[in-house]
């Protein structure tokens, strides 16, 4: 038996494969975008259309956050601190300061007052104002060296408890705790964790 190329087998064969094609190129509903089409639609400018529009939505986010920060460290939510102060060397500085009675921590009210006595009589007792003056100078000695018995009996716990990196230059520990250590306890941000002094972390 011959091979005829017109009979109506062959015939219904070879319509098939447009058919075929129609029907992959239908499926799909549309042409393959070029490789150059495709890059431009995932492009986005990199400066926005309104810049004014952008900078007051940044900074209004960056003020959301800092609000919500500073309300976490006025009622003592640490998760939600900044990150600095969730560091557990800070945390126990914190707490090792709010569980000693400082000296210093009055230097600011008493200089205050110190200063408008000295104003205010000056006037009137000139001859007070050398004793006054006397009397701050060694008040503000006296901080010093309590900032240092602090720091000295301090700076142990964190070596032994974190580490030498936790009292590095760096880490700017001495600075956080003599800050801490001048502020007056109900004024302290982020808020004391103990109700009162005496309260040692462990």
């Amino acid at each position: 038996m011959t091979w005829n190329p017109f009979s109506s087998k062959n015939k219904k064969d070879v319509d098939a494969e447009p058919e075929a094609k129609t029907e992959a190129t239908q499926g799909k509903g549309r042409p393959t975008p070029k490789m150059k089409e495709a890059q431009s639609r995932n492009l986005h400018p990199l400066v926005p259309k309104d810049r004014k529009a952008e900078a007051k939505a940044a900074k209004k986010r960056i003020r959301e956050r800092e609000d919500r920060q500073y309300e976490a460290m006025r009622t003592g939510d640490i998760p939600n601190m900044p990150r600095l102060e969730q560091d557990p060397a800070h945390i126990y500085m914190r707490d090792y300061i709010d569980a000693r009675f400082n000296i210093s921590e009055y230097f600011m009210p008493v200089t205050l007052i110190v200063l408008l006595l000295m104003m205010v009589l000056m006037v009137q007792w000139p001859a007070l104002y050398l004793p006054l003056m006397i009397a701050l100078y060694v008040y503000l000695f006296a901080c010093v060296i309590d900032v240092w018995l602090m720091w000295r009996k301090l700076k142990p716990k964190l070596i032994e408890k974190y580490g030498e990196k936790s009292v590095a230059k760096g880490s700017r520990a001495f600075s956080y705790a003599m800050q801490r250590t001048i502020q007056p306890r109900r004024w302290r941000i982020p808020k004391p964790r103990a109700k009162k002094r005496g309260e040692w972390p462990r």
